[in-house]
């Protein structure tokens, strides 16, 4: 559901000055003032975080304050960077009053894709500005997930994709990676891992359903896109209260190969060997499966997937809204 609103009277800008090779902190303090020049009568306040422990505390402490302001809206938080910061975003916001804006600094930007928002920086500032906002889908992940402290027992959101195969050590091999080129590194390292890839035994249950399967990878999806723009669950909408599921079968490597020529576009959900559902609850479990989630480290197998509706509210929702891929 999309809305019209007051603006907030306060908003924080928490940004991440390593995002996009740099590209965050060269901008941090000239995207404040544009918004300060887009959104008059509200106060921007512009923090830069340290390093992901910083960026969580600065983003815990500022839903803290708005959850003490006297009227609900009143205060507003945005985030500036890549995946990883829409990723602490979310989880610093879900589930309360205050609303969440993503402006694009990272070489992912997949929850923007998922989400319909502007890819670049001067629409999504105006998409922030004009006070439109909308409920939106997350995918609650319990088990034991990535804190502040370690591995633990607990949970976190996810707004784009929870991957768990052969996308998820493409995924980790790109982040180890000394130099990130977006879309150029996931497709070098994709055929690295390919290399020495092979099918891995899953435990899944899907809504009850229990399945033991061999599988390239399963990937379960709020949104639809990981690695800069590939469409590993095509036609994914955070708006319709499901997951969306993309389970590849076994194939030869010269096979996925093929397949992933056309990931961009989602038509490799044609192949025979590709197989998709849609569900509320996903449990994946299976030998030695790590998982990523939204560019990062996410946890360890069993992992419980639910998704939860309108847990996020989103500025600028709607602003941006691509045709859905035809389900299959």
């Amino acid at each position: 559901m999309t809305s019209t609103g007051d603006r907030p009277d306060c908003l924080a800008l928490v940004a991440n000055p390593a995002a996009g090779g740099g590209l965050g902190r060269r901008l941090a303090e000239r995207v404040a003032r544009r918004l300060s020049v887009l959104m008059p009568g509200t106060r921007i306040r512009t923090l830069l975080s340290r390093s992901w422990a910083d960026a969580e505390r600065l983003l815990s402490e500022e839903v803290g304050r708005s959850r003490e302001s006297p009227a609900p809206g009143s205060r507003a938080l945005v985030v500036m960077g890549g995946d990883g910061m829409a990723h602490l975003g979310l989880n610093a916001v879900a589930g309360t009053p205050v609303p969440l804006g993503v402006i694009p600094a990272g070489t992912g930007n997949d929850f923007c894709r998922g989400a319909g928002l502007p890819g670049r920086i001067p629409a999504a500032l105006e998409a922030i500005a004009s006070g439109r906002s909308g409920s939106v889908d997350l995918a609650r992940v319990s088990g034991t997930v990535r804190t502040r402290d370690g591995l633990r027992e607990g949970s976190r959101w996810v707004g784009s994709v929870v991957s768990s195969g052969y996308d998820a050590r493409v995924n980790r091999g790109v982040n180890e990676l000394k130099l990130r080129l977006g879309p150029p590194s996931y497709a070098y390292v994709a055929l690295r891992e390919l290399s020495r890839f092979a099918p891995l035994d899953y435990r899944i249950e899907v809504d009850g359903r229990v399945r033991e399967l061999e599988a390239m990878l399963i990937a379960v999806g709020n949104g639809g896109w990981i690695g800069g723009g590939m469409q590993i669950c095509p036609g994914a909408d955070i708006t319709d209260g499901r997951l969306d599921v993309t389970i590849i079968h076994p194939c030869s490597r010269a096979t996925l190969v093929r397949a992933l020529s056309s990931v961009y576009t989602g038509g490799f959900v044609r192949l025979p060997f590709v197989e998709r559902l849609r569900a509320r609850t996903v449990t994946v479990d299976g030998e030695g499966l790590a998982a990523m989630a939204d560019g990062e480290d996410l946890g360890r197998v069993p992992l419980r997937i639910e998704c939860r509706p309108g847990a996020l509210r989103l500025m600028g929702a709607g602003a941006r809204r691509g045709p859905r891929a035809a389900k299959h």
